[in-house]
């Protein structure tokens, strides 16, 4: 039987620790986990703790941890997503499923073709928002480390900062990308649901960006994340 498996914002060590409101109440209140329930915890250090629920109240949950081992191996290709912003559902799919495909940094990007427009509160929110579907992800598929998400950031701010062997721009008109020699750190710039313009893309290409494609097919802003993640990870990473 799989454990129920959960990350707790907080460094672990073998012993006792009462957990966070947020965790207390979806064990208590939600799964109705009762004391001596096994469950596997993580802190994002790569390490993994499994234990039992030691006290489970209305308002206070404690678990104790009796053994610690190294949790699932990182690929070994660090990917950096920089995702046009897109409305909703769209966004979040993207980065549920970056996650689960591995990558290690996502930065939602505002471009020109971006319908989504943040103000400093709501996009406050909406970064905790990401990062919650992060951390879901990686429950779910059983990484140890959940990947950072970035603040919003300009495209034109990204394209200056973002550190890589290898920088590739996804575009429809474009060579294929798999003659690349393996990178250890990738980059990939993904647009918005309009697309990115051909301003940008020369932009891109001008701060060392190379344009590539994935096939004939335009793929839509949440599929393309996937299919250039899966294909990146079967030619360079852990597939």
């Amino acid at each position: 039987m799989r454990l129920s498996r959960f990350f707790i914002d907080a460094p672990l060590s073998l012993g006792e620790h009462e957990l966070p409101e947020a965790q207390a109440h979806y064990i208590s209140r939600v799964l109705r986990m009762a004391e001596g329930d096994a469950l596997q915890v993580f802190d994002g250090s790569g390490q993994e703790y499994l234990g039992t629920l030691a006290e489970v109240g209305k308002k206070r949950v404690r678990v104790a941890l009796t053994e610690r081992f190294a949790g699932q191996i990182e690929s070994p290709l660090q990917i950096h997503l920089g995702q046009g912003l897109s409305r909703g559902e769209r966004m979040d799919w993207a980065i549920q499923k970056a996650t689960e495909l591995g990558v290690s940094e996502i930065t939602p990007i505002f471009s020109d073709r971006c319908e989504v427009r943040l103000k400093d509160e709501r996009a406050d929110k909406r970064l905790q928002h990401w990062r919650q579907v992060a951390i879901s992800a990686c429950e779910q598929c059983g990484r140890s480390r959940v990947p950072v998400i970035h603040p919003p950031m300009l495209l034109a701010d990204w394209i200056k900062q973002v550190p890589a062997e290898l920088k590739l721009v996804l575009h429809p008109v474009a060579e294929p990308w798999a003659s690349h020699a393996r990178p250890a750190t990738l980059a990939f710039l993904i647009g918005p649901e309009g697309g990115l313009s051909d301003a940008e893309v020369e932009q891109a290409k001008a701060g060392g960006f190379q344009a590539a494609r994935l096939g004939p097919r335009v793929l839509r802003t949440e599929t393309a994340p996937v299919v250039a993640l899966a294909v990146a990870q079967q030619l360079w990473g852990d597939f």
